[in-house]
């Protein structure tokens, strides 16, 4: 990273600092049994994280209710959209953390990171009210000068907007602020904000293997 003359770092949270797929698991599931709709496996729930809250929740819902033995219109997915948010907010705020990990060597990471006198920022998709809590409950909040999420602008990754007003916060220039992160959002963000861009090979990414993306770190 020396050769890129660094002013700054962006990290993202779930899976590149945390392994919150339990957390999303459990929550959404509760949600979703409480309006009678039939639970949904690891692996849709994993592959429809990273765009938001609400991209998940859609996600899944559509999925669910396209079932056999539901089988709902698209018009009636909509109408259960904000029901299941309601939820699904409840039962991720009073889990936050329970069914989650940091991923191995994020700590001595961050500590190297620090050593170098860079300020960090915590950019996540995830909403504000549960990063926060997370980064708190985690130990990894005092790490970050700035933390960022899905709320916190007008659009989300992979949309550059998030990384440009994190440049400002931070008081970097795009092209000197490294974007960390597991997924094509963060490269595609990076990439149209002009920033450095690494990706942990452990994340999520939608499903598919980051390898597929341009450019990675494992």
């Amino acid at each position: 990273m020396k050769h890129l003359n660094l002013q700054a770092v962006m990290i993202d949270l779930d899976g590149t600092m945390v392994d919150t797929i339990g957390d999303f698991e459990v929550a959404l599931n509760r949600a979703l049994a409480d309006v009678h709709i039939p639970t949904a496996n690891r692996e849709l729930i994993e592959r429809s994280i990273g765009k938001g809250s609400e991209h998940l929740i859609r996600t899944v819902l559509k999925h669910q209710l396209a079932l056999p033995e539901v089988a709902v219109n698209a018009r009636e997915v909509e109408q259960l959209f904000t029901p299941v948010w309601e939820r699904y907010e409840q039962h991720y705020l009073s889990i936050n953390g329970e069914f989650s990990k940091v991923f191995s060597g994020v700590i001595e990471g961050l500590e190297q990171l620090k050593a170098m006198g860079l300020p960090l920022a915590c950019l996540t998709n995830k909403p504000v009210s549960f990063t926060t809590p997370l980064l708190k409950d985690k130990g990894l909040s005092s790490y970050f000068a700035h933390v960022f999420g899905g709320d916190s602008f007008e659009r989300k990754k992979p949309d550059p907007l998030p990384l440009l007003k994190t440049c400002e916060a931070l008081g970097s220039s795009p092209a000197r602020t490294l974007m960390v992160g597991d997924s094509s959002n963060d490269a595609q963000a990076a990439d149209a904000a002009g920033c450095p861009v690494v990706l942990m090979t452990y994340g999520y990414n939608h499903g598919e293997l980051i390898q597929n993306t341009r450019r990675w770190l494992g």
